[in-house]
């Protein structure tokens, strides 16, 4: 019995968060001045109402900011929230606006990229991410993404390039291995399909202990 016949491909849509390490030390400065930088008062208080699951208020905080005094930060968590909220035509915009205001800002084009995958546009996913790898080379789920993207327009060979970058830079994520077992899979490539599964079996092995 063919044991990869019921392989499904794994996407990991990791996204770009705003993450707070110290609520306490990321606040108080920025409510100490206040008064003088008010739309980065905002802007962090925001980050703080994303990270607590309060979307809603977080999202207005941000639109209240002039759109001038946005940073391609602001736009990137107004990006996320209307994702969160499955308005993906909104999101685009907003990640599009993160790009505008800084053309090298990569995680804009990362979750531009992501945001296409999920709507089932592969083309113009790999687009993003072939621009976030100009600015980025290094970024392990953008070549991991790129490939998943690959395997949904059919295109095995290079998603295994794809899935084979993504793991010379994060050899220790599960689902590189997994996929790039499914790929082999595809392309008749049954050893070194049994090869990445094995790996990705002691990887999960390893989470789980």
């Amino acid at each position: 019995m063919d044991k990869f016949f019921n392989f499904a491909y794994n996407i990991v849509m990791k996204r770009f968060l705003v993450l707070i390490m110290s609520a306490f030390l990321t606040v108080l400065p920025a409510l100490a001045e206040e008064s003088a930088n008010p739309a980065e008062t905002k802007a962090e208080q925001a980050k703080l109402l994303y990270a607590d699951n309060n979307i809603s208020e977080s999202f207005d905080l941000l639109i209240s900011i002039p759109e001038n005094d946005r940073t391609a930060e602001n736009w990137l968590l107004l990006g996320n929230i209307l994702q969160d909220k499955g308005r993906s035509e909104d999101a685009v915009f907003m990640y599009t606006k993160a790009i505008l205001k800084d053309a090298k800002f990569y995680k804009a084009y990362y979750n531009l990229g992501n945001s296409y995958l999920e709507d089932n546009k592969p083309n113009l996913a790999i687009e993003q991410y072939k621009k976030v790898l100009k600015l980025k080379d290094d970024y392990a789920y953008a070549y991991y993404n790129m490939g998943c993207a690959y395997i949904k327009l059919g295109k095995y060979k290079q998603a295994r390039n794809a899935f084979l970058d993504a793991i010379y830079f994060k050899n220790a994520e599960p689902d590189f291995h997994y996929n790039l077992a499914y790929v082999y899979k595809k392309l008749g490539k049954q050893k070194d399909a049994e090869a990445y599964l094995q790996i990705y079996n002691k990887l999960m092995e390893n989470k789980i202990e």
